[in-house]
């Protein structure tokens, strides 16, 4: 199992700070992973999920590797599991 998670860094609603939570082997890995954590489905975000701050230490102890988050990102690119937002193409 590689289901990553970086340090809680990112503000985000109700004033905690948010991780990323991946998966560099598979979305189906991550989404099993994520079901086991109890994160909600709509904490999904193309390639990763938003969890809190007060989900970190549980994720860890249930196998998650904490990394720094260039070290998530550039293993997340690796993987070929980076789904970047589309841009919207500029009005003329």
């Amino acid at each position: 199992m590689s289901v990553l998670i970086d340090p809680p860094n990112w503000p985000g609603p109700r004033g905690l700070l948010w991780s990323h939570l991946v998966s560099d082997t598979s979305l189906e890995e991550l989404h099993a992973f994520a079901a086991l954590l109890g994160v909600p489905e709509r904490a999904f975000d193309r390639d990763h999920y938003d969890v809190p701050e007060t989900v970190h230490q549980r994720a860890v102890a249930l196998g998650a590797e904490p990394v720094s988050s260039r070290e998530l990102l550039s293993r997340l690119i690796a993987a070929g599991l980076r789904r970047r937002k589309r841009r919207e193409p500029a009005p003329d």
